[in-house]
Order: structure tokens, then sequence, then C-alpha cells
């Protein structure tokens, strides 16, 4: 069971059966995050002590014959953008390299609570505001499937160590992508749930777009920590209130007579040839489920890539006015260009872009009375060089707008979600989006396991995850 990639279901029930402690459990994590690190560094702030804490305490639990928690003694991560109580929370940057936080995120509570062991925090490109893994205060994060490549961001640290095998998932983020473009870029599953079903707390600096979700290297898996973070909190004003619904559950559904569109470009994405035909075949696996496909061709037509920026720029502009001012020097030179832009727009222009943005969730809204998913690449390349902020071919777009797929539907606040589903020639994963009505995760759920369990990737390993450079 103490293999490098165990997955967490597996893994939770070996410990709870007792055939493996979790205090084993974590030395096994901790020495893979040690030989992981130098090569990918993955982690901002390792936090072994609070680990161990919480592995001895699961092995008490099941000692003295209390009730477990969903996630009794599994090791998780948590990105730098989500705070942990008295850890060092630093958004990648240098401006916030003392920072700690004061209390616990709600997502970092329940984990907590559940019983996981959080190994430290992950990297991020600085504030999020780009997509891929490098910041001025952490340097460069490395995907394990070729170390000369980026593991996509923002969410950078939590795809690279996931897919590593340093833990089973993590904790991301997701504003504009940040979740779904690094799973695609690393071979995992990466989603982020109906806008307010996870609460966020402290607010977000891009309130009205930002997601707290899991990657992971399974589905089930991802459904089984989804669940534990979501619900209601009164901190968040965009908290939902309803039941949580039975995300595990939905994974044993069957696909038959589900609809389900496909677009390969939403009407103005520009993906790589090879892209289109490796999620096009995904979306073939599928038909042959039993599903049917709806060819929704041009989809939007328009890109809303200026609705998006307009809002979440203002929005990270505006927290960091005073660095952007005084220290302007200590940020990265693509980040405070592309907040200088943002935070030059005139109320009239701000506020246009907003109420744009109402008309076009709605557009998208009854769009999706005709079918199930929408089904799209999750990005239009696969991992391209470090160091480097946009992929070459797409020069006249900024460090998130060449994403195209992912950040139309933070507008909407839909379920979305990428799924492996399979490599390109040169070995790089590729991932499709599947996105979701409001509130209708398990339709995502539903679909994604079905896929995984007769196209399974989860006995792929990164060739160089354990290689020197």
């Amino acid at each position: 069971m103490l293999t490098q990639y165990p997955g967490a279901i597996a893994l939770r029930d070996a410990m709870l059966s007792k055939e493996v402690s979790a205090l084993e459990v974590m030395q096994a994590c901790l020495a893979r995050q040690e030989e992981t690190e130098p090569r990918l560094n993955s982690f901002v702030t390792r936090t072994p002590e609070m680990a161990l804490a919480a592995a001895h305490r699961a092995d008490q639990c099941l000692a003295r014959g209390a009730q477990p928690g969903a996630l009794h003694g599994l090791p998780i991560s948590v990105k730098d953008l989500i705070a942990i109580g008295g850890v060092h929370q630093t958004f990648g940057s240098r401006v916030m390299k003392d920072h700690v936080a004061q209390c616990d995120a709600p997502a970092v509570a329940r984990i907590k609570a559940a019983g996981a062991c959080i190994v430290g925090t992950t990297t991020t490109s600085e504030f999020g505001c780009k997509a891929v893994g490098d910041s001025p205060l952490t340097g460069v994060t490395r995907n394990p499937w070729n170390t000369d490549k980026t593991p996509g961001g923002s969410s950078c640290g939590a795809a690279a160590s996931v897919a590593a095998g340093v833990t089973p998932f993590a904790l991301g983020t997701d504003g504009g992508g940040s979740i779904r473009e690094p799973s695609s870029f690393t071979g995992l599953f990466g989603i982020k749930a109906q806008f307010g079903r996870v609460p966020v707390f402290p607010a977000s600096a891009t309130p009205t777009l930002a997601h707290v979700g899991p990657l992971a290297r399974t589905v089930r898996d991802a459904a089984l920590l989804l669940g534990a973070i979501s619900g209601y909190d009164a901190r968040d004003p965009f908290s939902i209130t309803a039941a949580v619904p039975d995300f595990l559950g939905a994974c044993g559904q069957p696909v038959k007579g589900m609809k389900l569109a496909w677009s390969p470009t939403l009407g103005y994405a520009k993906p790589d040839r090879e892209i289109v035909t490796i999620t096009e075949r995904a979306v073939r696996a599928f038909e042959a489920m039993g599903c049917e496909i709806i060819d929704l061709g041009e989809a939007f037509g328009s890109d809303p890539a200026d609705v998006w920026m307009a809002e979440f720029y203002a929005g990270v502009g505006t927290r960091l006015n005073d660095a952007m001012c005084n220290s302007r020097d200590l940020l990265c030179p693509a980040v405070s260009s592309l907040l200088e832009s943002a935070l030059d727009q005139s109320l009239l222009g701000y506020y246009t872009q907003v109420f744009e943005r109402y008309r076009f969730r709605e557009k998208v809204r009854t769009m999706f009375d005709g079918f199930d998913l929408l089904l799209t690449p999750t990005v239009p390349v696969c991992a391209f060089d470090v160091e480097v902020n946009v992929p070459p071919q797409f020069a006249d777009r900024n460090a998130c707008s060449w994403q195209y797929y992912t950040y139309p539907f933070n507008l909407t606040g839909q379920p979305a979600a990428s799924l492996p589903v399979g490599f390109t020639a040169s070995g790089l994963p590729v991932g499709l989006q599947l996105v979701a009505k409001l509130h209708c995760e398990t339709d995502i759920f539903r679909a994604a396991a079905a896929y995984e369990d007769l196209h399974t990737w989860t006995s792929m390993r990164p060739p160089q995850a354990s290689r020197d450079r």
C-alpha cells in the first residue's frame, strides 16, 4: 500500500483496516516530498511537524475506537493562496514573504476536522495572476512529466506534487482556470465546483470569481475531497445554503442517455491540431458509452476575455495598489503590467464590463437548456517551456487569456473540471474540460468516473519525477 502513488480512498481504507498506520503513511509521504522537491520545487512552506502530529491523532482515534473522519490520515497540501492559521501565506510574492495567516480558511478547517494531514503549502504564480508555474519569491516549479516544461498555474505546486506522488490530492484555487489548466498539463482530474459550493474566507482579491477545489489523480478521490470541503459558511456571502450533493455516489451512476455538447473552439479559440484530435477522440468514447453528442460548433462566438480581465485584474490590482505605488520593483513585471492596465480603466468602462458579464451569464445559462454537459479542450496546448508566460503561438494574448476555454466559466460560476484523456506524441498529458449546468456537479462526476473506469490513466507515471536533472 505504501507505493509512491496510492489512491486516497484505497489508502484511507487500508488505514481504517489497520493494514498500515497513518504515521507510516505520513513518513512515506514526507520522504517522497524530500525526494522530489529539489527537482520540482512544489512547496513554499513545508509543515512536517503539523503533518506528523495529525497522523498521530489519526492513529490515536482508531486506537480508542472513535469515529474516523472522511479524510482519515490522508496526506494533503494546500495552495499558498489559501490560509492555514499560524503558517506563512506568501501569495507567491516578495511583498508578502513575511505574512502569516491568522486563521484557517473554511476548506482548511474542514480537511483538518475530517482527519487529513497537511504537509505544506504549494507554490503559485504571484497572487494567482499567471497561468504558469513561477513567481519572484519561489522561482520556477517544474512539471514531473518533463521538468523542462511548466506544470501550468496558478496551482502549479499542487499539480506538480500530486502528479509526482507526494500526496494523493491537494487543495488549489481557480479564478480563471487555475485548477483546470494545471490539471490538464500534469494528467490530473481537477474541478471547481459551483461558485459558492466551497466557501472562501478570508475574502479573495477576486471575490466573485474565485473557487477552492481539489486536484487529484482519480475522479473518486476528488469527489471525496470536494464533499469534505463543501457546505455553507456564513463568513462567505456567496456561500450556498443547500445540502451538499453526493459527489462520490454520482461516480457510480450510468451515463447512457446523457446529452453532451462538443465545441472544439467555443467560436474563438485557436487550439493546436493535436489537442483537438486527442480531445475529440475522448468525445467519441462518450458516444460509444451511449451518450448523445451534440455538435455545438461556434458556441459563444465572441471571446469574453476582456470581461474576465476587467474584473480579475482590477480586484488584484486594488489589493496590491500600495505595492504598485511603493514597491513595484518587487512584483513580477508581467503581473504589474496587467494590474496597471486594469487599474487604468474608468469606472464607466469597468461597469460596462460588469453588465456585459451578466448578459454573458444568461446567454450561457439558456444555452445549457439543450444538454447536460459541454465538452471542450481544457486548454489549447500541452505544457510548454518553463520561464515563458505565454505559449509562443499565442504571442497576441496575455499571461492568462491564452487559456481560452476556462475563464468563461468563472464568469458564469458553473461547475467545470479537467479530465485526463490522453497524451501528445511527446508524452505530455492532455485534458478534456467538462462543464455542467448550474449546481449540477454530479453530472461531471457521473461522466468523468465512467470515462476513467474504461480509459484509466491512473497507472501512468511521470517519467521525470524520480530522475536527476
